[in-house]
């Protein structure tokens, strides 16, 4: 049984948009902390955002800020990433994930529990 399920990625030039969606179990949605990270190629993984699925409170890395949008859908138990002013560097494999955790402090690259196989994001120059 897959635990999350990403949808959404593609290929785009520098400055484009997509939205990753994740689909997710119930338990794992009701977990506590669900987002997003990435691996890009030839670099180190890195968190990209979570969300506190019952507070909606968010984090996001410094290098996303200002770009990149996490939301929930609740009835529908999704999780989405809207990703703006996309730059070359975005390029990488973006892998929802989440853990059971209510604060939603941990690294979710790193505490993650449920995960799903990614969906790649390419960002021309």
């Amino acid at each position: 049984q897959e635990h999350l399920v990403e949808s959404g990625g593609g290929s785009v030039q520098d400055g484009g948009s997509l939205t990753l969606s994740c689909a997710a179990a119930r338990y794992a949605y009701v977990s506590g902390c669900i987002g997003w990270f990435r691996r890009p190629p030839g670099r180190e993984t890195e968190g990209v955002a979570r969300i506190n699925t019952r507070i909606d409170t968010s984090y996001y890395a410094d290098s996303v800020k200002g770009r990149f949008t996490i939301s929930l859908d609740n009835a529908k138990k999704m999780t989405y990433l809207q990703m703006n002013n996309l730059k070359p560097e975005d390029t990488a494999m973006y892998i929802c994930a989440a853990y059971p955790q209510a604060s939603c402090d941990e690294r979710l690259e790193l505490a993650y529990i449920y995960r799903g196989q990614g969906t790649q994001v390419t960002v021309s120059s």
